[in-house]
C-alpha cells in the first residue's frame, strides 16, 4: 500500500500559560523522556536560578549546571558534563542563548532536551538550529528540536521587555524569508515545501496585525505559539529556509561586523523591512514597519546605533553569510554605491 501521508516530527508536549512549569515533574516522569529520572538542568543568567529553585521539588536530585553565555565553548563544556554524568535528558531554562547552548550540548551528549523559555526573543525555542558565538562571530548549528517545550507567562512577564518584543521582529521576518524562497523557486528552480511555508506564514500573520502588546497574556500566548510554529516550519523544511532569508543574512552580517549591536529579533525586523523596500512592496513594507513601530522596535539602522555606511557594509557582506541561499540581495546584485543609495532612500521613506 502506498504511503498516503508523511509523518511529521513534533514535541511530545507544549505548554504556554501561567504556571506551565508546574507540569515539569509529570513530564519528566514520562518514560519517553527519562526512564530512570536522571536529568540535568541547565540555567542561564537572569531568571534561570530562580526557576531552578521553583522546579527543584519536582526534580529530586537533578544536577544544576550554569550556562554562562551563548558560545560554542559553553555548549561544548556543558555537553561534556552531560556525557560524564550519564544523564538521560537535560532541561534548558532561560532565554535564547541558554536554550541554544543547551540544544547544542544535548546533541553532543546524544540525549533529549526540554526547553523552558523565560523570554520570547526569537524562534529558537523550537527550531532545529542553535545560533552560537564562535571565533568572534555567530554560527548556526543543526541540532534536534526540543523534545518538549514550556513557556510560563509569569516568568516571561518578568523578563526584560526588549527581549520579549524582539520575538515580534523575528517572527514577522518570516514573510520576507518566504518571499525569498519563492524567488529562489522562480529563478533557480528551488523546491518549496508548501506546508513549511504555510506554517511560517501563519506564525507571522498571527502577530503582524494585533493591536495588543506584550503586557497582555493573550498577546504573549500568540507570540509564543507563533515562535514555536516558526521553529516547527524549519523542522519540516529540513532547513531554516522558511524563516531566514535576506533579512537574516543582513543580521548575521551585522553580528560579524559590529558584534553587540542590538539583538537577533530586532535586527531581523529591520532586515525584513529593508528587504521589502528593495522589493518595492509598499503594502508589506507599511505593515512590517507599522508593526515594528507599534511595539517599540527599531525600524531604521540609526535606531540600533548603525550609520548608513555601516548598514551598507553589512548589506554588502550579507550574501556571504549564507552561501548558496538565493534572496532578494543575490537577485538584485547591487553595487556598493547602489546599496548606499537604497539605504538612504529607505531611511528617508520609513524613518521617523
Amino acid at each position: 500500500m502506498p504511503i498516503l501521508a508523511r509523518m511529521l516530527p513534533a514535541p511530545l508536549t507544549m505548554e504556554v500559560r501561567r504556571g506551565a512549569i508546574a507540569q515539569l515533574g509529570s513530564l519528566l516522569a514520562d518514560s519517553r523522556v527519562a526512564t530512570s529520572g536522571r536529568v540535568a538542568v541547565a540555567v542561564g543568567v537572569g531568571q534561570g536560578d530562580r526557576i531552578a529553585e521553583v522546579i527543584a521539588p519536582s526534580l529530586g536530585e537533578a544536577k544544576v549546571f550554569r550556562v554562562p553565555d551563548g558560545t560554542v565553548d559553553a555548549a561544548v563544556s556543558l555537553g561534556a558534563d552531560l556525557r560524564k554524568g550519564n544523564y538521560e535528558a537535560v532541561i534548558g531554562v532561560g532565554g535564547g542563548r541558554t536554550i541554544d547552548a543547551t540544544k547544542y550540548a544535548a546533541s553532543l551528549a546524544g540525549i533529549p532536551m526540554v526547553a523552558v523559555a523565560t523570554n520570547l526573543s526569537h524562534d529558537g525555542i523550537c527550531s532545529p538550529v542553535a545560533s552560537l558565538v564562535y571565533e568572534g562571530g555567530k554560527g548556526s548549528f543543526g541540532v534536534p528540536m526540543p523534545l518538549a517545550i514550556m513557556v510560563d507567562l509569569e516568568f516571561v512577564h518578568d523578563a526584560p521587555p526588549s527581549l520579549v518584543r524582539a520575538g515580534i521582529g523575528d517572527v514577522i521576518s518570516n514573510l520576507s524569508a518566504i518571499d525569498d524562497w519563492q524567488l529562489g523557486a522562480v529563478e533557480r528552480g528551488e523546491p518549496i515545501d508548501g506546508l513549511a511555508v504555510s506554517m511560517a506564514r501563519t506564525a507571522a500573520e498571527a502577530v503582524l496585525g494585533r493591536r495588543d502588546s506584550i503586557e497582555s497574556d493573550a498577546f504573549l500566548t500568540v507570540l509564543a505559539e507563533s515562535l514555536i510554529l516558526s521553529g516547527l516550519s524549519m523542522v519540516i523544511a529540513g532547513s531554516s529556509r522558511p524563516a531566514s532569508g535576506g533579512d537574516h543574512e543582513i543580521l548575521h552580517a551585522v553580528d560579524q561586523l559590529f558584534p553587540g549591536t542590538s539583538n537577533h529579533g530586532e535586527l531581523a525586523g529591520i532586515g525584513a523591512a529593508f528587504c521589502f523596500f528593495l522589493r518595492r512592496d509598499a503594502r508589506r513594507l507599511d505593515e512590517i514597519a507599522g508593526c515594528l513601530r507599534r511595539h517599540g522596535l527599531p525600524v531604521v539602522p540609526g535606531d540600533v546605533g548603525l550609520t548608513a555606511e555601516q548598514f551598507t557594509e553589512a548589506v554588502m557582506l550579507a550574501p556571504s553569510t549564507r552561501p548558496g541561499r538565493y534572496t532578494i540581495l543575490e537577485h538584485l546584485r547591487l553595487s556598493e554605491s547602489e546599496v548606499r543609495a537604497k539605504v538612504e532612500d529607505y531611511v528617508g521613506a520609513v524613518g521617523r
